[in-house]
């Protein structure tokens, strides 16, 4: 019976001493951002030099979720994610989109009544920006998209609904949170898009107008061998474009828009990571002849797979952050954060990726 009971006593105290250990292992959550940071693994030494790529230092904000699954997150959520942005120097939020066809992140009167749009449950750009007012970031709204451009090739239907779009929002929330910073032009465009020059001078020209003259920019893709359907089966087509190509119709696009745009941020998962120097540097010379600013979009999630879309493998984030690096770039972004790098992402390899990005930036 004695040793039983000494047994008993072993057990119980061993127990004891691994909860505690246990609690005092884990990341507390419960406020402030000085505490949201994951402590990086223990891993092996990079056999890399560290820190040689251009930090990621603006993020969209994917909430209407296109091709992506919601994570359905709340106020306490989305400022926790916050949290962790701060964390590794992120100052720049963007909201992709205020709207895909009938959904829309705030409850906007024009909206609602030309489109018959859903009701959302919370104003999310009010959110947004209590948000970054919070954590001392700026805040690019992104315009509407109706979704009819897609539909029929005319992005003169973006233009007509932003009309309303830009002065509502301006009006509800421009002059109201110091962190409204700046524009983002959403609709996704390449080198062969028609009209895209006149509807983005016009958006552009709208969106400076009536907020004193704030920053705009936008976010094409490059027409590469890995820009194909995401809806579709294929990784990869024949007819991509070539570097003289790529220079020649957006130094034509570029000569449209400079005066109302001031960045572009072309989305940097279409080509192959062999081709990022020759097209990144054209990006540069490009953007410094119209005295645009050069930032890149660098996608963390991963187009070489046949699942859409998972985060992607740390080493190709690597050479593409690099890469922008290398030819000079003012200014790294990602699609995106919340999904895709974010310790409490659905996808528990996000979380991985950020503990990965943290160790080669030393952070």
């Amino acid at each position: 019976m004695e040793t039983q009971n000494s047994r008993r006593d072993f057990l119980t105290k061993s127990s004891l001493a691994g909860l505690s250990a246990l609690s005092l292992s884990v990341p507390s959550f419960a406020s402030g951002h000085s505490k949201a940071v994951l402590h990086a693994d223990n891993g092996p030494k990079l056999i890399v030099p560290a820190a040689q790529g251009l930090k990621i230092t603006g993020t969209f904000l994917d909430e209407i979720s296109h091709d992506i699954p919601h994570q359905n997150w709340g106020e306490k959520e989305w400022d926790q994610d916050f949290a962790h942005m701060k964390a590794i120097g992120i100052d720049t939020v963007i909201l992709i989109r205020s709207g895909y066809r009938k959904f829309i992140t705030y409850p906007s009167v024009y909206l609602l009544k030309k489109h018959n749009c859903y009701m959302p449950s919370v104003d999310l750009v009010d959110m947004y920006l209590r948000l970054a007012d919070k954590y001392g970031m700026k805040f690019y709204f992104g315009l509407y998209d109706s979704g009819k451009y897609w539909d029929t090739g005319d992005l003169s239907w973006e233009v007509e609904d932003n009309k309303y779009v830009i002065d509502e929002v301006w009006k509800n929330y421009g002059s109201k949170y110091k962190s409204f910073g700046g524009w983002y032009i959403s609709g996704e465009i390449s080198r062969k898009t028609k009209g895209a020059i006149g509807a983005f001078y016009a958006m552009g020209k709208q969106c400076k107008e009536v907020s004193g003259g704030l920053p705009t920019f936008i976010s094409p893709w490059i027409d590469g061998k890995k820009a194909v359907d995401a809806a579709g089966g294929n990784l990869t087509k024949e007819n991509a474009v070539s570097v003289q190509e790529h220079e020649k119709d957006w130094g034509e696009i570029f000569d449209g828009i400079h005066d109302v745009v001031d960045a572009c941020a072309f989305q940097d998962g279409h080509i192959d990571y062999d081709e990022l120097d020759a097209f990144f540097s054209v990006n540069k010379k490009l953007a410094d002849k119209y005295k645009m600013q050069c930032w890149t979009n660098a996608e963390t999630f991963d187009r070489d797979m046949p699942i859409r879309f998972l985060p992607i493998k740390f080493d190709k984030l690597r050479m593409k952050l690099e890469a922008a690096k290398r030819a000079g770039f003012d200014k790294g972004i990602t699609f995106e954060f919340s999904h895709f790098m974010s310790p409490q992402s659905s996808y528990l390899q996000a979380g991985h990726l950020y503990n990965r990005y943290r160790e080669y930036f030393e952070i």
